[in-house]
């Protein structure tokens, strides 16, 4: 499913993800970005620390606690823009917050997008950092994904085809309408 959602964002900022040619700088902070959840999401899967975490109880908290948190930093004064202002610090700052993501019931783009907003980026522009830091850590998520399905037999493969392409189509429609609404 997570390869759908990512083919979904590569498609939608395919315009974006070519102009990465020519922006090192934003390419380069998206990499950064992406690298505290990377370790610590290693370190969950390797350890299977991850399957702690999978709880009922600990999903519906996590849900209503930064669904909170989202509102607070949804109220903070407008004056930063992806373009100009986006740097280390706050990349790395997104970043970590990130790594929250990896607990069940905290959305990972909830949380990078209440991280933008903490840093007063408008909405649109973090819903941007947000996909594009997503593009990572889909790729992760999918390749440990496609290694599992690897070793199932056929008939599921063919159920996870038809599940890669739902996910690809409701992604786009999920992420073409949440910009237009956060818009």
């Amino acid at each position: 499913l997570h390869l759908g959602s990512l083919l979904a964002i590569i498609f939608f900022f395919r315009k974006e993800l070519f102009d990465l040619r020519n922006n090192y700088r934003l390419l380069s902070l998206i990499i950064i970005g992406s690298i505290p959840l990377i370790i610590f999401g290693y370190i969950l899967h390797t350890t299977e620390l991850i399957h702690l975490l999978r709880n009922i109880k600990i999903i519906a908290w996590t849900t209503l606690f930064f669904g909170i948190i989202l509102y607070f930093a949804d109220q903070k004064k407008i004056d930063q823009n992806i373009s100009t202002n986006l740097n280390i610090k706050s990349i790395l700052f997104i970043g970590l917050f990130q790594i929250l993501a990896l607990i069940p019931g905290v959305s990972r783009a909830g949380i990078t997008m209440t991280a933008s907003r903490f840093l007063r980026y408008n909405r649109v522009d973090a819903g941007k950092i947000s996909f594009l830091l997503s593009i990572p850590a889909l790729a992760g998520a999918s390749f440990l994904g496609i290694k599992d399905a690897l070793n199932q037999s056929i008939e599921i493969n063919y159920l996870i085809i038809i599940a890669v392409i739902l996910s690809f189509l409701f992604s786009y429609i999920t992420v073409k309408f949440f910009l237009i609404y956060i818009n």
